[in-house]
């Protein structure tokens, strides 16, 4: 990292200190600066997931790959990866970590 870099980051990092403690004086002072909510309220689900998808989503929490599943449930490598490809449409999830959270969160799970 040369010189210009470095200067680039710190002028960065001192505009954004700037207006951090710009707000943060704002608030001090009763500016009544609103708080906005870390999340919104869960969507409902178009379609709930079958049980058998549960079980699924029960096991990738356990930390399972598709092929343990498959040999828990006694299905095929290719059924077990269907069920996720469902759980992740129904529960709006992008991945199997974000899936697990929203089965959590919804009670889905323990």
């Amino acid at each position: 990292m040369d010189a210009a870099e470095r200067k680039e980051i710190l002028s960065r990092y001192v505009g954004h200190s700037r207006r951090f403690d710009a707000v943060a004086k704002r608030r001090n002072n009763g500016g009544g600066a609103e708080v906005i909510p870390f999340a919104g309220p869960l969507q409902e689900l178009e379609q709930e997931p079958t049980a058998r998808e549960i079980e699924v989503l029960q096991l990738i929490s356990d930390g399972l790959v598709n092929r343990e599943i498959g040999v828990r449930l006694f299905l095929s490598e290719e059924t077990v990866k269907s069920h996720v490809r469902h759980l992740l449409a129904k529960l709006q999830a992008r991945s199997r970590a974000h899936a697990v959270a929203v089965g959590f969160r919804r009670g889905l799970i323990a």
